[in-house]
This record gives C-alpha cells, structure tokens and sequence, in this order.
C-alpha cells in the first residue's frame, strides 16, 4: 500500500505521496518544516495549520489546490482511508494513517513526545505497520529536561548582565516554543526576535499561543544599551554574519537536540548550548514502538540501523526505508 520511490512514500492504490520530496500530483503533508512540505504540489491535503504555515513560507500559490484534515476525520482518498492525527512536533504537525482491507499503516512524519504548549501533545495510533522517524535514533541520545535548558539562559543572563544573550532557534516551531519556555520559567521582560521570525510568530499568536511581549531586533546607534541583559531569538544562519556582532558583547547560545554533540556546539560557536529537541530521543522511540505495538516496525530519516536492530531484538521485524531529502531543520 506504501512504498519509497524517489519522490517520497507513494500509494498506487490511493494515488498520493506522503511528503514528497519533489512536486507530484498529490501530496499529503505531515507539517511544515521544508523538508517536508515543499511548493510546487498539484493537490495538498494537510490540517488546516499546516496549510497556512505552507502559505506563509512559500506564497498563496504554493499549490493549486488544497484541502484542510481535521485531527481523527476520516477521509477518502482514492479508495483508500485516511486520517491524521498529533503527532507533537510543530504546530499543526500530524502523523498520517492509511488504512485499505483491514491494513493499516501510520507514517509518524517528525514527533515528539514531550510536553509543549505551543502544538497539540502526539497521539499514539494502534497500526499493522509504524513509520517512526529516527532523527535521535541512538542510545547516546538521551534528551534532558527543557525548563532545566532554559533555567541556564537565564542564569547566564544573571551572571552577565550586560551581554545580549542571542538564542538560535528556527523558524517554525522551535522558535516559538523556546519562547514560550522562556516565558514559563518566568521571563517577563520583552523578547526581541529576528525579522524572519516575525510572521511565524504572529500567526502562532492568532492561534492562541501566549508568547509574550515580542519586539523587532533592530538596532541603531542611538539604541546600543536596550540590548544589554535582553534576550534576541533569531534563525542560526543569522548568527554568522553582521547582524548578530551589532549587539553588545553578543553571548551565541543556540537550542537544539543536536547540541549534546559537543564537536556541533564548537564548529557552531556556541557559546551557551541549549539541549532542546521537538523530536523524539532514544528512550521516547522505544516507549512510543512498545505502546503502540505493530506487527511491523519502518524507520526513515536518520540513525536507522540502531533502532531496527533494537526492534529486531525484540522480535518485531524492521527494516529501513532511505528516504532521502529529509534533513532536520526542526531539530
């Protein structure tokens, strides 16, 4: 009913792809993030917030036609049903389950497990066959606690009073959920955010995500001490030009799963590296294999060998899918 073609996960029976990593005729996206959702699609169905997160990124003619999934709507596609359902990663982000002759199969897209207030929490769905991204897929990865990251941004802030503290974060998802971290843990002074962020920021807010007081980083030389002890969130990329060397005594900090790597945090010139994932790490993969209990085990984009041997182990048979295009913008 699935199978990887160089396009992405195709159904020939439903006539669809899941995530297609070029433009095809139909597209059923998980979330967002560019790895995932591209323009150029003839027929996008995804949730509503996915579809508009799309227009934002790429332009109202991102597709020709799109239609919007509610979470558990039960959906024809070609003779095949479909649902999507939270999968936690992002707003708006879904894992998608095809379902034809009693088979079903549920493509996980990028999840998380923990919590956040900033998307709805993932939904374990009983299936035949699990698609489970792998992006943390080794034992090594062990994710700590967010409130305890951010707990050292601000104790940095305390011990360095006069450094703008520069947080690195992408734009969909992560950005604004370490906002909102940053505002649980307390933080009630403005936040100022790169202008890429803006948009994205605006429209998590008209969906109902406190984030605070947020202002426009922008700088002159009639402003130098407004920056002093403030925190400024932007893209990574903005980080390593001009823009970020404006602000006094910049402090780079930087959140990201990948920051238990310590060779990334040094090649990144991170100076404050922030350990937050919106995926999965390995304890949450085997946890989510185990609860949802499938006969079939398919692992995609990332550490894949790991995990299918642990499930071979188990005694679940596994096998990995090498999609490729998937990298880890929402890490």
């Amino acid at each position: 009913m699935l199978h990887p073609t160089p396009a992405g996960l195709f159904c020939p029976v439903g006539g669809f792809y899941i995530d297609p990593v070029r433009p095809v005729e139909r597209a059923l996206i998980t979330h967002g993030h560019s790895d995932h959702a591209r323009a150029g699609h003839r027929h996008v169905l995804a949730t509503r917030q996915t579809l508009d997160i799309m227009r934002i990124r790429y332009g109202e003619d991102c597709c020709e036609s799109e239609q919007a999934a509610e979470f558990g709507e039960i959906l024809d596609v070609g003779g095949v049903t479909v649902s999507f359902h939270p999968a936690g990663h992002v707003l708006g982000s879904a894992q998608i389950a095809v379902e034809k002759d009693g088979l079903r199969i549920v493509a996980s897209g990028d999840y998380k497990r923990g919590t956040d207030p900033t998307c709805a929490s993932f939904e374990p769905v009983k299936c035949d066959v699990f698609i489970t991204e792998a992006t943390f897929g080794l034992p090594v990865f062990h994710h700590p606690e967010p409130r305890g990251e951010i707990a050292k941004l601000l104790r940095s802030i305390e011990q360095f009073p006069d450094r703008t503290h520069l947080v690195g974060a992408y734009s969909l998802g992560k950005a604004q959920r370490v906002i909102r971290l940053i505002r649980d843990c307390g933080w009630e002074e403005p936040i100022y955010i790169h202008g890429a962020l803006a948009k994205l920021c605006d429209y998590y807010v008209g969906q109902g995500i406190e984030l605070g007081d947020l202002r426009p980083a922008t700088i002159d030389k009639s402003t130098p001490d407004l920056f002093k002890g403030a925190i400024v969130v932007g893209p990574p990329s903005a980080f390593q030009d001009r823009w970020a060397r404006r602000f006094n005594e910049p402090l780079i900090s930087f959140a990201s799963g990948w920051m238990m790597v310590r060779q990334r945090a040094k090649q990144g010139g991170v100076e404050l590296p922030l350990v937050i994932s919106d995926h999965c790490d390995w304890p949450e993969l085997l946890e989510t294999i185990k609860e949802i209990a499938p006969s079939e085990v398919w692992v995609t984009h990332g550490r894949e060998e790991a995990l299918v041997r642990w499930c071979e182990l188990q005694g679940i048979p596994a096998k990995p899918l090498h999609l490729v295009g998937y990298e880890d913008e929402g890490d």
